[in-house]
């Protein structure tokens, strides 16, 4: 069976070989056109809408097709101020701006938006380069969620800087969370919680998907004084060269804590879309999963979430690679399909194109893999997508775990501190193959879990597409916990 494929890139609206399971394919952009995607959202008939952080928005035509040579671009609307966010419901399109969420249509049927309405705009924006907005699908009960990112990275200087909304079809804005720093998207699990990514800066160690639990603070005070506006109880204050475990002592009620760490350097740098495999199978076997867009990597994560103690937490694994620009939007159509919008002005990315629309489809060949791993009273339980060899399974030699976690402090990022080294004393293959239970003396609650199992097999002999693991262990699912020190 093939485990993996070397990247293979061209330039030119190409086939890119992301790895034996999933293809990739570059789908042609409009010649002399600068389209630095910053949305992507599903429209009826298989056409897609592509906003372009210069303001731009496009219809795309035959992006599904097999002959991607036939594609057609045209222009929707113009003028849009930087949009992050997009969906389309009832004949509208409806955009999150930096400024406002709009509502565009399209009234004569001429293929342009003529009329703009502003849903809502309760929020403060000024010329700073950093006063993003990234903005939801609706969400179970039909409202989008707006993340507004800080001033200046570090700063909130207009109102509700650092704060998660929840805007309803009626135009109401409701403050939701405070404590965001720099979002890179926002999305839904297949429970239909929200969250989003938030990137390595002030009071945050490294990366991470959060989870927007209503009332919660999401762990960076900047924004803390916008509480006033709508008399709302203050956030937290932090102390500052903490640690995330030990603020949540204090305030258990309001602090939620990372549901997984994404480790700086070792799993991206700089996370962004947030979506759910609803496709029931069509795109390979990790149905109800989330995947994460990585902008500086140009890479996809994949999330196995699960929660424990009225709490969100789980694994982080590798898995595409190889786009050739920075993913910031991402959506997944019904029949398997993920786009894949790529920019990288100011941001930087290993893919070396400026700009790119892409799509990956599963090939259909099951890839030997981790598919899910689960907190256990005393250890972890792996499952696997295709049945393990029991002797390489059962064999310690085959594991190793680090653990780790970060400073929490107002300075920008952490090293990785506090380091452990819990040993694995059992693995237990079960009687189908498909799962193994690890023991492990030496769990630590706070801490982010390294797996690598590098001597794992298949039964048929192949090799862990990725052998690592990355756990983010908020809560034990036992009586006897141990702390972070």
């Amino acid at each position: 069976m093939k485990t993996f494929l070397s990247t293979l890139f061209v330039a030119t609206s190409s086939l890119l070989s992301v790895g034996a399971p999933y293809i990739t394919e570059q789908i042609p952009t409009p010649k002399g056109e600068i389209i630095e995607c910053g949305s992507i959202a599903l429209l009826p008939d298989q056409k897609l809408a592509v906003s372009g952080r210069r303001g731009d928005i496009w219809i795309v035509e035959g992006a599904y097709a097999d002959d991607l040579s036939q594609v057609k671009w045209s222009k929707f609307a113009d003028g849009v101020h930087e949009p992050f966010g997009m969906h389309w419901k009832d004949g509208s399109l409806y955009v999150m701006q930096r400024s406002e969420y709009s509502k565009l249509t399209d009234t004569n049927a001429d293929g342009k938006a003529d009329l703009f309405e502003n849903i809502c705009d309760d929020w403060g924006v000024n010329g700073n380069y950093h006063e993003y907005n990234f903005g939801s699908p609706p969400d179970k009960d039909g409202n989008v969620w707006s993340l507004l990112c800080l001033t200046g990275s570090g700063g909130a200087g207009s109102d509700w800087r650092g704060w998660a909304m929840r805007i309803t079809p009626e135009g109401k804005m409701i403050p939701t969370c405070s404590g965001v720093r720099s979002p890179g998207g926002v999305g839904f699990n297949a429970e239909g919680d929200a969250f989003y990514t938030d990137n390595q800066g002030t009071w945050n160690g490294s990366s991470a998907l959060k989870w927007l639990k209503p009332g919660g603070f999401m762990g960076c005070p900047a924004g803390n004084k916008y509480h006033t506006l709508a008399n709302l109880p203050e956030p937290p204050t932090p102390k500052d060269g903490s640690r995330i475990l030990e603020e949540r002592k204090k305030f258990p009620d309001t602090l939620i804590p990372p549901a997984v760490i994404l480790p700086h350097g070792r799993l991206g740098q700089s996370p962004t879309a947030v979506i759910t495999d609803t496709t029931a199978g069509k795109f390979g076997p990790f149905a109800g999963q989330v995947l994460i867009g990585e902008q500086t990597h140009s890479q996809v994560q994949r999330v196995d979430l699960e929660m424990v103690n009225g709490f969100y937490q789980g694994a982080a694994f590798p898995f595409l690679k190889g786009y050739s620009s920075g993913i910031v939007p991402m959506v997944i159509a019904a029949d398997g399909t993920l786009f894949a919008g790529g920019t990288n002005r100011g941001w930087g990315s290993r893919g070396s194109q400026p700009f790119a629309l892409e799509r990956t489809r599963w090939t259909g060949e099951l890839p030997f893999e981790i598919h899910s791993m689960k907190a256990q009273p005393k250890g972890f339980k792996l499952t696997f997508t295709q049945p393990v060899d029991a002797a390489s399974a059962s064999d310690l030699k085959s594991y190793s775990m680090k653990a780790w976690t970060y400073i929490y402090q107002k300075s920008y990022g952490s090293p990785e501190v506090d380091k452990k080294t819990p040993k694995i004393t059992k693995a237990t293959v079960s009687e189908d193959k498909l799962s193994v239970t690890l023991t492990i003396k030496g769990l630590v609650r706070g801490h982010v879990h390294h797996l690598m199992s590098k001597g794992v097999k298949s039964a048929a002999g192949a090799k862990l597409w990725h052998t690592d693991a990355y756990y983010t262990l908020n809560e034990i699912p036992a009586d006897a916990v141990v702390d972070a020190k």
